[in-house]
């Protein structure tokens, strides 16, 4: 409870933010690093809970790769099978001296050239099941690289805010009073222009013997700019309208509490809006530190030099 008086009263609480009241209902962080919301659905059938198209889209691409690589490994070793167990003598150029292992490597072969339709001609069916199994084969395999096509151009053309945050929120001085930053930056190629900012504040209190969940808006320095080319720090100024008012270093500590950033922005390259999102908990935010500069000038003063990896550096101040 004395916690909770400490809140200040002239925050106004934000309501609309997605996330329910019963603290006792949500475990972990609201929001995790990457953007994606800590939840975990089940109930319904698994296949009912999935989309693969959003999966295969958004999986790492090594991941998406090895997927490809055993499914094309997986489907040649089940249409070999049923070809060796139709007969390997239906496939005409299979020498019959040789061993069964290299007779199912050879309709292994066999599989690979149908699915994918090269068609060497060195081996060919010979009858009914085994020419229709072939031409089903082929079937299949069309289908199958036409998705994985799309697919492919479904991840190469996805609007993506190629934006990268700190890993940790600092609390600094601020002219005469001190602010929360967050600092991102644009990390390819790519041009963005009309930014736009918005920060919430999720905190867990008890209220009346029951553990809630708060939430505040809070107001940044600079909420929209009109081009994204180098660094940008968003600042919440600690005022005394700021649900942050009168916090000190123990609190940040001791009090369970998520910073929500929300960064939507357009990108020139794919001609689209884009958005990412991101979280801070207490324990990432660090109390008495600034950023170091990430920009400056090239030795001959022709360019601006912005160094990605001085992202996440910052150095410990002193408040007065």
């Amino acid at each position: 409870m004395a916690f909770l008086n400490k809140i200040n009263l002239k925050a106004v609480l934000d309501r609309n933010t997605g996330f329910g009241t019963n603290a006792n209902s949500y475990g972990g962080r609201f929001v995790n690093k990457d953007g994606t919301a800590n939840v975990q659905k089940q109930g319904m059938h698994f296949l009912h809970r999935i989309s693969w198209y959003h999966t295969m889209i958004d999986m790492p691409i090594w991941k998406f790769m090895s997927v490809i690589f055993i499914f094309y490994l997986l489907i040649n070793l089940f249409f070999a099978s049923v070809y060796f167990a139709i007969g390997i003598e239906h496939l005409d150029g299979i020498p019959g001296t040789d061993s069964n292992w290299v007779k199912f490597g050879q309709a292994y072969f066999f599989s690979a050239q149908t699915f994918t339709t090269v068609g060497y001609g060195h081996i060919s069916p010979v009858g009914f099941f085994t020419s229709l199994l072939a031409a089903a084969e082929a079937l299949v395999g069309l289908l199958s690289f036409a998705i994985a096509t799309g697919l492919f151009f479904g991840r190469f053309s996805k609007p993506t805010a190629f934006l990268k945050f700190s890993h940790n929120a600092l609390i600094a001085p601020y002219g005469d009073i001190s602010g929360l930053m967050i600092r991102m930056t644009p990390f390819k190629n790519t041009n963005f222009t009309d930014a736009e900012a918005k920060m919430t504040l999720g905190m867990s209190v008890e209220e009346n013997g029951i553990k809630v969940n708060r939430f505040y808006s809070l107001n940044l320095e600079l909420e929209k700019i009109n081009s994204l080319t180098l660094s940008w720090t968003l600042v919440h100024p600690i005022t005394q309208e700021s649900p942050l008012y009168q916090f000190n270093k123990e609190d940040f500590e001791n009090v369970r509490g998520e910073i929500f950033v929300y960064i939507k922005t357009f990108d020139d390259m794919f001609s689209n809006t884009v958005a990412t999102r991101t979280s801070y908990t207490f324990d990432e935010i660090i109390y008495g530190a600034k950023f170091v500069n990430m920009y400056y000038r090239s030795d001959d003063n022709s360019k601006t030099i912005l160094d990605l990896d001085k992202l996440n550096e910052y150095e410990e101040v002193v408040f007065n």
